[in-house]
Formats: structure tokens, sequence, C-alpha cells
């Protein structure tokens, strides 16, 4: 019996415009209510999911995220109050590294996310819009002058921007060709090439997670439909894929539903899947 879910949010809890269907809602409560565990595991800062915790009302009590393509586990309190579980950070070396090795055209929009923060390099107008759809606060960077990073708290992960699937490989190349073996890479989002510190990811934290909480590998399933999410796919007891996931996440996945983000996908696994997987 499935006791902790750890899903992605963007393409698959989250429909394209950045709400929740209303069956997913419904779903996740009776999941809780029943004892389970609902965790969203994302590229994305725990600070950001506020406002999506508090629609799927995951906010009246201790509540976990996993965030930075597993870079951290949270712990939110009702009265506000955060803990960090366990956090897995990227040197400040590496991060300007990887920052200067992505610069490779001058439109490249680029991330840097702290432990509490979001910095946003030369930010596009599509990640603009992006970002504003799901009210994600970001501090916008002047110029690529990294200095400032040395007060901040821990770095978890760079990650770059371009419309251009292309340009994104090149990034990629560029990156790896010199920090490869210091750097995990994903894609995700049609969007963002991104870069955790070696062997930080959405399954090795997933897991950490379940190990807390004294949950089984086999009673945890992840929800995703992009390339970073493929490690905790392949972590879980149970690895599902939206049906609007990409191929390569289909392959691998023990469940494929026949419901995309945009169809209430989570809901359609709690209701119709996640109790019998097991039998």
């Amino acid at each position: 019996m499935i006791q902790l879910i750890l899903s992605d949010l963007d393409e698959t809890l989250l429909n394209d415009d950045g709400s929740i269907n209303p069956k997913n809602i419904d779903a996740i409560a009776r999941f809780t209510e029943n004892g389970g565990y609902f965790v969203p595991n994302t590229g994305r800062s725990y600070k950001s999911v506020f406002g999506t915790l508090e629609t799927l009302g995951l906010n009246k009590k201790t509540q976990y995220v996993v965030s930075y393509n597993g870079g951290a586990i949270v712990a939110l309190e009702p009265d506000g109050s955060e803990k960090v579980i366990a956090q897995h950070a990227m040197p400040i070396a590496l991060a300007r590294k990887i920052f200067r090795l992505g610069q490779i055209q001058a439109d490249i929009d680029t991330h840097i996310y702290t432990l509490d923060k979001l910095f946003i390099y030369n930010i596009s107008p599509s990640d603009k819009q992006y970002m504003s759809d799901r009210q994600v606060p970001y501090t916008a960077v002047e110029g690529d002058d990294l200095s400032f990073l040395a007060n901040e708290s821990p770095i978890m992960k760079v990650i770059f921007e371009h419309p251009d699937p292309a340009v994104r490989e090149r990034i990629a190349a560029s990156v790896t060709s010199e920090v490869g073996d210091e750097v995990l890479l994903t894609f995700s989002s049609n969007r963002y090439v991104e870069f955790n510190p070696k062997g930080v990811d959405k399954g090795v934290t997933g897991l950490e997670l379940a190990r807390i909480l004294n949950i089984k590998r086999e009673d945890t399933a992840a929800l995703g439909d992009n390339l970073n999410d493929a490690a905790q796919i392949k972590a879980a007891g149970v690895g599902v894929a939206v049906a609007n996931a990409k191929a390569e996440i289909k392959a691998i996945a023990d469940v494929v539903l026949t419901t995309t983000n945009n169809e209430a996908a989570v809901a359609d696994f709690i209701d119709h899947i996640s109790g019998t997987v097991h039998d």
C-alpha cells in the first residue's frame, strides 16, 4: 500500500497555467486524511510552493517538501516556521564555474538557487511570465559579478533557460566538458537545463525522506513527466509517468497513466491505482 507519494509539480500536478485541478485537491485530501504523505518533489525552492500547499490544504500540519531536484528536504509547520531536515549543497566555486561556462551567448537566462532564495540573471520575457504564473519569488541579478553569493545561504543548484533545445544542448556540452565529473545534468519543462552536485537527485533524496518517515521503499510512489524526474521514478517503489510525460520517462515507469497533468493525473493515480499496486 502506498504511504508516500512524491510528486513533481510543473506539468505533473499543476495544469499548464499553474493552477490545480479540483479533482487533484480532493484526491490528495483523501490520501492524506487516511495517513498518507503527499510530498512535492520539485526542482523549485520550497518557498515557491507555499501557495500550492495552501490550495491543497497541506499547511495544517507538518508538511515536507523535497526541493532543488533533491538539494534539500524542508519541514514546514502550520505556524509558518521552517526546518531544514537535510541539505546537499553545491560548492560556491563550482557554481561560479557552471555560471561562467553556461554563458554561451547573450540571451542566456540563468537561475542560481540558494537554500532560501532564487537569483535570476538576464531573465527572459517568457521566463518572467512563467515565474509570475506560478507565483515564484526571485531576485533579479543585474550583472555577472557573483561575489554577493559569499554572503548568502548555501547554493543548491544552477540552471539555464532558453527556448531552443539546440542551445540547451550546447549549454550542457559547455558545462560538462569542464566539470562533468562534478555535476548531475538534467533537463526540465522544455525550457531548462539544470545542474546539481554529483550524487544529488530527486530519487536519492526522496528515499532519504522515506527513511526519515520510516516508510519502506516499496510503499513509495513517484510521479513525474520530464527528464529531471527520471531518478525518482527509478528509485521509488512505484514509478509513475503522466500521459504527457516524455517518452524516456514512460519507458522507465512502472505505471503510465492515460491522463495528463491537465486531466488530474495525480487524482487518477490516487483513486484508481495507488491502493492496488501491490495486489
